[in-house]
């Protein structure tokens, strides 16, 4: 068995083909590991020549409509490339004469070592493929973190997740994270949501008015909902220390939803206009300093005497 399997490497030299490692019942040569590499090469290059083309298939299956449409088959294609991966290397292995067992027991030894140091790996590759398979994170999605994190899911591995965030920055995001941290998908389910822009007006300023300017904010921005029961709303929510606290809450398409930083200063420019247009004032802090009729005296080595605040 041994001469059929090291047949193909007779026209190497004999350095390459002599042992010089026992594992078990398999011997390893230099030719042997070097036929190995080669087939670890190939298997993920096959592996992500599958990935490639499954993705493809998910981008035909994307929709605009329902942009999640194709989360499933980008799922299966990133499982798919390490299925194949692996399934490639034992045959290869298999088919080189390479005893698994021998090797399973080396494996293993090696894996209680490595195990204790790489918890945090192998975590963040189990969470990769809860990831994968529940489908709460799609690519595509926006997203805001736990740890300050938001922008958009570009790629979802089996060690990390990468998010672009609105400034093209890519942060590189431990699958961990997204499985025991608190997540807040903005593009799960339905594909509009209610935001609320905070603004104040001066005290003494007319509250109908006030509403006619919010509501016409809201007009004025592209991208907000005017559907039955999700019309735009301003709400007096409070008596603050200079100003009358209002909200304004709208409805926003799936557009203004990924930009929240850049919606919020879209109703924000538009209500400073509307405000502006009706004489509504948009106050600043105030303080009112006022001073009692009485003598302040003043102790000390040098200092004896009084100054005297009277009331004008």
């Amino acid at each position: 068995m041994e001469e059929e399997i090291l047949k193909p490497f007779k026209f190497l030299p004999e350095w390459l083909t002599e042992p010089f490692l026992t594992i078990g019942q398999t011997e390893i040569s230099a030719a042997r590991l070097i036929a190995l590499g080669l087939i670890i090469v190939l298997a993920w290059w096959v592996a992500k020549q599958v990935e490639h083309g499954l993705q493809r298939l998910a981008d035909r299956l994307a929709d605009e409509n329902e942009p999640g449409s194709g989360a499933g088959a980008y799922a299966f294609s990133r499982v798919a490339r390490y299925l194949v991966w692996v399934m490639a290397t034992v045959i290869g292995l298999t088919s080189l004469g390479f005893d698994l067992t021998s090797l399973a027991i080396l494996g293993g030894a090696i894996g209680v070592g490595l195990g204790i140091g790489l918890q945090g790996f192998f975590g963040n590759l189990f969470a990769g493929v809860v990831i994968l398979f529940e489908r709460s994170v799609k690519v595509g999605d926006f997203v805001d973190l736990q740890s300050g994190v938001m922008g958009r899911v570009s790629e979802i591995s089996m060690r990390y997740t990468r998010i672009t965030t609105n400034d093209s920055v890519d942060m590189f995001v431990p699958n961990s994270e997204l499985t025991g941290g608190r997540v807040i998908n903005w593009s799960y389910g339905t594909q509009i949501r209610r935001i609320h822009v905070p603004f104040g007006v001066a005290y003494g300023s007319d509250k109908e008015l006030v509403r006619e300017a919010g509501i016409a904010a809201a007009k004025s921005v592209q991208g907000t909902i005017f559907d039955a029961g999700r019309v735009p709303e301003v709400w007096l929510t409070g008596f603050g220390d200079s100003s009358l606290d209002f909200e304004l809450v709208v409805w926003v398409s799936r557009e203004l939803l990924l930009s929240p930083s850049r919606t919020q200063a879209k109703y924000l420019w538009a209500l400073e206009t509307e405000l502006a247009g009706r004489g509504l004032q948009i106050p600043f802090p105030q303080r009112d300093i006022h001073l009692k009729t009485g003598a302040l005296r003043i102790d000390g080595p040098g200092a004896a005497g009084s100054i005297r605040v009277e009331e004008r």
